[in-house]
């Protein structure tokens, strides 16, 4: 049987018999859950790679295939002949053909890669042994961790026809004939390549459009110019940055098109301009990496001796970048407080909790529901700074900051203000 190339692709249903008999597990999207994990399925990894790798990889390489030696030897005879046109035509079926032979029996390689509960296995093999391998690995989550595999999210696929997800990306085997390197050999096929899911650039467009035409967000309304771009190009940044590893990061130009077109809108709305003012007015030439860009860029001027607040939309190149690093940190001025004027803050320059004006911040809650529950004894300060404030944000130094995360107790320098005082007090 034909060797072929494929994808085990598995989940686990969250049913642990030995210790804890619970309906839901860990929360979903907490830090606990990996971490759980990653505790718990170490015996799997350990199995996977000493006793699942070791049984199904041998080999160094594959053996060449015949048909292609035997084209290639032909081509060469041709050539010697004085037949060049021959040689050439057996050139060109040579590359019709793989060099090295599919199915050799002697050549097997696995792959293995975890990722919380979520697990790929890359095999290179006929399909029965991966299925063997799926049996393997289900018995032994059975017998020794006490879990069951998915059978619906557990799946065997030929990465050279179909694709695998895993971790909001496709993984394909890459094939392309005319793709070659500086010696004429083709230098893409058999590569396991990532892919942005087609899926995903059209639910990332659907919030920005409306009837298949752009339109402006209404919640952005009340913010300013600078929140409004610095807003956008968030958003749109952090979705290009983690697919830049993809070979068709491309695709998300028509994100970028649509976002572009939902902020000048929005823009024009607020300022009462048209598009084409709002392009006149915030137009400007980015420099980045990769060159000059025509972008938008909206300036804040602090004052004398201060750097100004600088906002832009576009310098985000959509170029594979395969040494990436997802730096999932937040931004320390992240502009998702809308209703707030939060920009006022800013530009102020000081802590709201200590007075400092060194390395300034801006701590979220998700909810001002969240500062008033119930039970709850003696609130820290800053909870009832924001409580009375009505505001989901607060604009604090990093000490203060590092201190809020880590429950201590802030300083209250400005509580000695007798009117933020009373007013703390009266709304907390």
């Amino acid at each position: 049987m034909c060797c072929s190339v494929a994808i085990i692709h598995a989940d686990f249903f969250a049913r642990i018999y030995t210790y804890h008999a619970t309906l839901s597990g860990s929360p979903q999207g907490s830090i606990l859950s990996p971490v759980l994990s990653n505790i718990y399925l170490d015996k799997l990894d350990n199995y996977v790679e000493t006793v699942l790798l070791p049984a199904y990889n041998r080999g160094d390489r594959r053996k060449i295939n015949p048909v292609w030696l035997r084209l290639q030897n032909q081509a060469r005879h041709l050539r010697k002949t004085g037949q060049r046109d021959q040689a050439h035509l057996r050139r060109r079926q040579m590359q019709q053909v793989p060099s090295q032979d599919p199915c050799d029996p002697d050549y097997r390689r696995l792959r293995y890669v975890r990722y919380a509960d979520d697990w790929l296995l890359g095999f290179s093999g006929p399909r029965h042994e991966a299925d063997e391998i799926k049996r393997h690995i289900g018995l032994f989550l059975r017998e020794q961790l006490k879990l069951e595999l998915s059978e619906t999210k557990t799946l065997i696929t030929h990465a050279r026809t179909q694709a695998a997800r895993f971790l909001g990306y496709e993984i394909v085997i890459r094939h392309n004939d005319h793709k070659h390197d500086r010696h004429g050999h083709r230098s893409l096929n058999g590569k396991v390549g990532l892919n942005v899911p087609l899926d995903v650039v059209r639910d990332k467009c659907a919030r920005y459009r409306q009837h298949d035409k752009p339109i402006h967000r209404t919640d952005l309304l009340h913010d300013t110019a600078y929140s409004i771009v610095a807003q956008y190009q968030q958003e749109y940044r952090g979705v290009v940055a983690y697919y830049q590893l993809a070979g068709n990061c491309y695709q998300f130009n028509r994100l970028k098109w649509l976002m572009e077109r939902s902020l000048t809108q929005t823009l024009a709305h607020k300022l009462r301009l048209s598009v084409t003012q709002v392009y006149h007015r915030y137009r400007a030439t980015l420099q980045t990496d990769r060159g000059p860009r025509v972008g938008l860029q909206v300036t804040v001027e602090r004052g004398e001796g201060r750097t100004p607040l600088v906002a832009t939309w576009d310098g985000v190149s959509l170029a594979r970048h395969t040494t990436a690093i997802l730096n999932d940190a937040p931004l320390s001025l992240s502009i998702q407080a809308p209703w707030t004027e939060l920009e006022q803050r800013l530009l102020a320059d000081t802590c709201e909790l200590c007075g400092s004006r060194e390395h300034i911040q801006v701590h979220h809650v998700r909810a001002l529901k969240d500062l008033r529950r119930k039970g709850q004894a003696d609130r820290p300060l800053w909870v009832k700074i924001m409580a009375a404030r009505q505001r989901k944000t607060l604009v604090v130094c990093r000490a203060c900051h590092y201190a809020i995360h880590a429950g201590r107790m802030v300083q209250p320098a400005l509580l000695d203000h007798p009117t933020l005082e009373s007013r703390v007090l009266r709304k907390a």
